[in-house]
């Protein structure tokens, strides 16, 4: 199988699980919410945060959706590089809130070391694409 292929396989995964994971805290953030590794969920109107969360996840997964089936593959590897940031911030926050530190490794450090990694090899596939010429082709006249 292609690196280009593996690329497409691994992103779309991505892609899905985020898009599956912020469908699931807008639905029903109250059975979600514990999977997350955080040691208590919101009390209050404090669960409206749980809805938040899911509603970035999903603006994360389209913006990879889409950078995906337009075959823009060098700005979805730049992307996945970036919107590693948003589960690597996921981590830091179950780990500074005394959460489950299984969790924070094995789901959002793991999700988002994975999510470079698959950045990475897209960069990697994509490097010899140039930019198009600074200067624009002559017209007919």
């Amino acid at each position: 199988m292609s690196l280009k292929k593996i690329n497409t396989v691994l992103a779309a995964a991505f892609i899905l699980f985020i898009l599956w994971f912020g469908t699931e805290f807008i639905l029903s953030p109250e059975t979600t919410a514990p999977g997350y590794g955080l040691p208590s969920r919101p009390s209050g109107d404090g669960g409206g945060f749980l809805v938040v969360k899911g509603i970035r996840d999903v603006v994360l997964a389209l913006v990879l959706g889409i950078l995906l089936v337009t075959g823009h593959r060098r700005a979805l590897g730049w992307a996945l590089l970036v919107e590693a940031l948003a589960a690597y911030g996921d981590m830091a926050n179950v780990l500074a809130h005394h959460g489950s530190v299984a969790t924070a490794l094995g789901v959002h450090c793991l999700t988002a070391t994975l999510m470079v990694v698959n950045g990475l090899l897209i960069m990697r596939e994509t490097r010899g694409v140039t930019a198009a010429p600074a200067t624009p082709a002559p017209q007919p006249a």
